[in-house]
């Protein structure tokens, strides 16, 4: 029988030819394994923590050493008797020269490449040496680009285009540069008589819900042996099996055919359940002895791209189709949540995903710049019924494509897609993260009408790996689709392009700075980025902070480090002035950011939801925030900080992507009295409602209207009966806006009147709410606090909130001193007569206190 052993215990490192930390010769004991350098330095407390203060510059020089690592490990008479033993090394990062018992076996330049090597011959019974060197990536990348050229990119060290290594090493606009090094993945010695080599298994669904299940292996030797092919249900029951498949050559493969209804199918989160098969591999001898075993994961679920024409609109869609229903993808990218990735854990992991299934998203893109996730990422993805688009490793840049650096790459690709693809989450390959945007931004070689070229003498050399490698390898080994990249319109369009493909709207603060409230008119058929920045949590911006009080205001310089977007000041200035009274203490800072944030995203997502529409009126069929998460502390785009603590915008996403929601939009339509006068019209406030439903049945529900003059007793009431359509949005309603009369000249003031929609069900209870208030805020002259009439209410379980008021009041944010809670709602708007609870995991009967805007703080 095959055995594998983890080789983890007793490792040491150091700093070849030392240094001002590590001495010559010194070696330090491994704390964790597997490892990379900063997590060990930090462990003996030879350097400091770099997320704090300014102090990521002072572990620059880790980067530019050379390291190396080093055990030693037994080996058994018994393991040695075997035909084979090989070391296993399933991640280096990233140049790596690897010698057993003073034998070079090893050479890496690859962070994503795993190695086998075969190791018999060197090892010995008893005590055996194993030494890693790792030569600086970041020197080493200087001089392949030295060697062959320097190339456009955003964001990072250009010599990142020559290093196949997590390019957010380098620095990003929301990441510091921390260059990791060390054996980042197991290392394990196998021994075997003859083992599985490859296990590729499809499970096909067909449109009629019939599956077929191909489970295809091969094995190292070309031995005349016996396999058992068994698919195993959820419950661990046989589904259907195959006994004594005889293999030859060392390769078969092996057939199942499932009617619709002999299996459960695996859908994404809110449209059924996620039930996971397992199909078991076991090969063994005529005799019967157990040679080798593998068990691997699947599921059973059909998933498309459908890119179909549009009706009364041009382009075509571009929307996923799981099990044959459209799902409107709401969700967010994700980036490596830590600089370190050895501290990532499979806890870490769940509660970051288990956030993303409570915010009610459905779809994970993992971005091109940072790693292949970890397998507990995808397994996870697999459990909760989270749709996963998987970018290549590429990001931001003009990439070479020169012979070595494409062999790489290909190696790199095959490995990846081989370990990826029995994911059932994983619906979308995509060659790379807006280098064809870069491509049309520096005017490189670019005619998307040339589908035959090579490309690799042009001056996008990379379109030979996006358009001829990456596709061929994914088309080879999987049924996944592939998508050029993220963004790619496809049919000869620009990137921009906002009829066809996906989409990066960053005209909302990169680009034209658009103002948020056109997101109507930067739609896109699927736009898989978008962003606004905002501060995290208080105790965040303190941890960062450290022990200076001194830098604690907006403008320090250690505010400024930890905000590594370019124009950051300027950008999140312009959207605040434009918009808001705000002040400058930290605390509100936080707060006005995070408002502001809050209110974006969430009308992004109320805006393009309204967009689907039903059959051949998918004209939005997804949006993905950028970004869910952090790498370390920092102001950023991301709507939950490094330490898993949610920004109100994460909540305002949540409310926006339920089941049921409806949403409003005011205007304005100016009349003039005749077509040569501009002095004489009339102005007419408007108001549109819709709703949405993502569920797969009609929904009856009252729509309940209010309205509310912010500075009188004036109300305004009513009700309808609506009905809203499957699976789409519904408009419910458009006529003028209650109780703001006809204006007949600039001077006059609108009244400030609020607008509150719910959706009850036929018990009356709330599906979902939404108040519309004049914008921008800037201009609203907010009543006195005496006249709100806020209560805040601790619930005697002391986990509960209760929330009303007698005046609407705008972007309730609640809080508590000492340590934080998990809160069920932020960002809350709150009306007259519909009093709000929000849970409060945590709280312990404290004290609970609310920022809000018009608070008197600004």
């Amino acid at each position: 029988m095959a055995t594998t052993r983890p080789l983890h215990e007793g490792w040491s490192f150091t700093q070849v030819g030392g240094g001002e930390i590590v001495e010559d010769g010194e070696w330090l004991p491994v704390d964790s394994f597997p490892t990379t350098v900063h997590v060990e330095l930090l462990a003996h407390k030879k350097i400091q923590d770099p997320f704090v203060g300014l102090r990521e510059w002072d572990v620059q020089w880790i980067g530019e050493a050379d390291w190396s690592f080093k055990t030693q490990f037994q080996v058994t008479e018994s393991e040695l008797a075997a035909p084979n033993a090989d070391l296993v090394f399933d991640g280096l990062d990233t140049f790596a020269t690897v010698a057993l018992n003073e034998h070079q076996i090893l050479e890496t330049d690859n962070q994503f490449v795993a190695h086998r090597v075969p190791a018999k011959q060197f090892l010995q019974a008893g005590s055996n040496d194993l030494v890693i060197t790792f030569a600086s990536a970041f020197r080493r990348g200087r001089e392949l680009e030295k060697e062959h050229g320097k190339l456009n990119l955003w964001n990072g060290d250009s010599s990142r285009l020559h290093v196949r290594k997590a390019q957010y090493n380098y620095g990003w606009d929301w990441g510091p540069v921390l260059m990791t090094v060390g054996p980042w993945k197991p290392i394990s010695l196998h021994t075997y008589q003859t083992r599985i080599t490859d296990v590729d298994i499809r499970s096909k669904v067909h449109e009629n819900l019939s599956a077929n299940l191909d489970v295809a292996f091969s094995l190292s030797s070309r031995d005349n042996l016996i396999a058992a092919v068994n698919l195993k249900g959820p419950d661990g029951t046989l589904v259907v099996g195959q006994n004594n498949v005889k293999i030859k050559d060392g390769h078969t493969q092996v057939h199942f055919k499932l009617s619709a209804g002999a299996y459960e199918l695996w859908h994404p989160v809110g449209y059924g359940k996620q039930p996971i098969y397992h199909v078991e591999v076991q090969l063994a001898t005529e005799k019967g002895e157990i040679l080798d075993s593998q068990t691997q994961k699947i599921a059973f679920r059909r998933a498309r791209i459908v890119q179909d024409e549009l009706i009364d609109q041009e382009g075509r869609t571009f929307l996923f189709e799981i099990n044959n229903t459209r799902i409107f993808c709401g969700g967010s990218n994700w980036i490596p949540a830590d600089s370190f990735l050895t501290r990532m854990t499979p806890e870490r992991y769940r509660s970051w995903l288990q956030l993303l299934v409570e915010g009610n998203q459905n779809m994970i893109r993992v971005w091109g710049g940072g790693v292949y996730e970890d397998d507990a990422f995808y397994d996870i993805c697999d459990e909760l019924g989270i749709l996963v688009w998987q970018d290549f490793m590429f990001g931001c840049g003009q990439y070479p494509a020169y012979e070595s650096f494409t062999k790489s790459v290909e190696v790199e690709a095959e490995q990846n897609v081989k370990r990826l693809r029995h994911h059932p989450s994983v619906v979308i390959f995509a060659g790379n993260n807006e280098d064809y945007q870069l491509a049309e931004s520096c005017k490189l070689d670019l005619d998307y009408s040339d589908e035959k070229s090579d490309f690799r003498n042009t001056s996008f050399p990379a379109r030979y790996i996006y358009e001829r490698l990456l596709p061929s390898v994914v088309e080879r080994l999987c049924d996944i689709h592939y998508h050029r990249s993220s963004p790619y319109s496809g049919f000869g369009k620009a990137t921009t392009d906002q009829n066809y493909g996906d989409l990066h709207q960053w005209n909302v603060w990169h680009g034209s700075q658009e103002p948020w409230h056109k997101w109507d008119k930067l739609a896109g058929r699927f736009v898989s980025e978008f962003g606004m920045e905002g501060y995290p949590n208080i105790r965040t911006v303190d941890y960062w902070l450290g022990d200076d009080k001194a830098e604690r205001y907006p403008q320090s310089r250690t505010m400024n480090n930890h905000n590594k977007a370019d124009g950051f000041e300027r950008r999140l200035e312009l959207y605040l002035v434009e918009n808001f009274k705000h002040s400058f203490d930290l605390e509100s800072y936080v707060y006005y950011t995070q408002i502001m944030q809050a209110e974006t995203l969430a009308s992004a997502y109320r805006l393009w939801r309204r967009n689907w529409k039903g059959p051949g009126r998918e004209y939005t069929a997804g949006a993905l925030v950028w970004q869910i998460n952090d790498c370390w502390p920092v102001t950023s785009w991301a709507i939950v900080d490094y330490f898993l603590r949610p920004k109100p915008a994460y909540f305002a996403i949540k409310r926006e992507l339920r089941p049921y929601t409806v949403g409003m939009a005011r205007g304005e339509r100016t009349v003039f009295a005749d077509e040569r006068s501009a002095a004489f019209f009339t102005i007419e406030s408007t108001l549109e409602i819709w709703g949405a439903n993502s569920t797969l049945a009609p929904k009856a529900a009252t729509l309940e209207v209010a309205a509310f003059d912010l500075h009188s007793e004036w109300t305004e009431k009513w009700t309808k009966q609506v009905t809203l359509a499957p699976n789409a949005s519904t408009e419910l309603y458009a006529g003028a806006l209650p109780g703001q009369p006809p204006r007949t000249k600039l001077s006059e003031v609108p009244k400030a009147i609020i607008v509150s929609a719910r959706l009850l069900d036929e018990g009356g209870a709330v599906l979902g709410r939404y108040s519309n208030w004049p914008e921008p805020f800037k201009y609203i002259d907010f009543p006195a606090l005496a006249e709100l009439g806020l209560t805040i209410v601790v619930k005697p379980d002391g986990e509960s909130v209760e929330l009303s008021s007698k005046k609407p009041i705008k972007g309730i944010v609640l809080d508590v001193e000492g340590e934080d809670v998990r809160w069920s709602d932020q960002a809350i708007d709150l009306v007259p007569d519909d009093p709000q609870i929000i849970t409060a995991a945590g709280l312990n009967g404290r004290l609970v206190k609310a920022r809000f805007l018009g608070d008197g703080s600004a």
